[in-house]
């Protein structure tokens, strides 16, 4: 092929096509290569962050990634060794790099959040949380965003940025949750009474547990009732139902046993007789 080249255009102009071709053959070879290596690279990367339990959505994130970034370096050294000055190339790069996250500063902080979450998982699907101040059921959990069902039945969809810039609360973590519950008692009957029956309705019911214990305290003298505070803890799916029936049981128990729940009251005094002329005036 020099030669052909050399009768065609000459012997200094043949060395110099001859060599081009080299290393364009020899970038090419360089590339075919190099993209198999980087195929082989992030498989690697991924088997490895599966081994080690990462969350398979993070786990195909950080794939692409890893990918995206041999792929560009890959790019560079192919065209630096096809003789193309990469310098412009990278500046341009870099430049469209700092647009483009100034463009996307919200959705970045979002992805970030996003990959933050993933990793520590502050909560799970089907977990009950408050989350960017929204209260729900973790439906999923996405790179960009967080969704929840909330009790209605309505769908959130709340940003990670938000999430993660926030208190998150999680009422399932902990395997248990507390409910309370006010009841007030007549000033003419007996407290420890009251405190039996509800302490008596503590053991009837399964869904409360012994351990943490549950009480119930006198904590305050109304206007018009004694007020006990009740309190105890279930599993996280029994709070509703076990809470709701256990102030049922507590308004039928004290009826049996004769304690009364009163109503508010107030006392109205009424001043017959005529009205000072001051109030007259008034």
């Amino acid at each position: 092929m020099h030669d052909f080249f050399a009768n065609l255009f000459g012997a200094r102009l043949a060395d110099g096509m001859t060599q081009v071709g080299l290393k364009l053959l020899l970038a090419l070879l360089v590339l075919l290569i190099g993209m198999w290596s980087v195929a082989r690279l992030a498989n690697l990367v991924q088997r490895a962050l599966q081994r080690a339990s990462v969350d398979i959505t993070l786990v195909g994130f950080l794939r692409k990634v890893v990918h995206g970034l041999l792929v560009a370096v890959l790019v560079v050294i192919v065209l630096n060794m096809a003789g193309v000055s990469t310098a412009p190339l990278v500046a341009a790069l870099a430049t469209a790099g700092l647009a483009i996250g100034l463009a996307l500063q919200g959705s970045l902080s979002n992805l970030a959040w996003g990959v933050l979450l993933v990793m520590f998982r502050p909560f799970q699907v089907g977990d009950f949380v408050t989350a960017g101040g929204v209260d729900g059921t973790v439906e999923s959990l996405n790179l960009m965003h967080t969704v929840l069902v909330l009790p209605d039945g309505r769908e959130a969809i709340v940003p990670n940025g938000k999430v993660g810039s926030e208190a998150i609360l999680n009422y399932n973590r902990r395997g248990m949750r507390r409910f309370e519950l006010t009841v007030g008692i007549g000033y003419q009957d007996d407290i420890g009474a009251a405190m039996a029956e509800v302490k008596r309705l503590f053991e009837q019911d399964e869904r409360i547990l012994d351990d943490p214990a549950p009480g119930v305290w006198t904590s305050e003298l109304g206007e018009s009732s004694v007020n006990l505070i009740v309190r105890g803890w279930t599993k996280p799916g029994d709070i509703w139902a076990a809470k709701t029936d256990l102030l049922r049981a507590i308004k039928e128990h004290y009826e049996a046993a004769g304690i009364s729940i009163p109503f508010p009251q107030r006392e109205l005094t009424v001043v017959q007789g005529k009205l000072p002329d001051s109030a007259k005036q008034g």
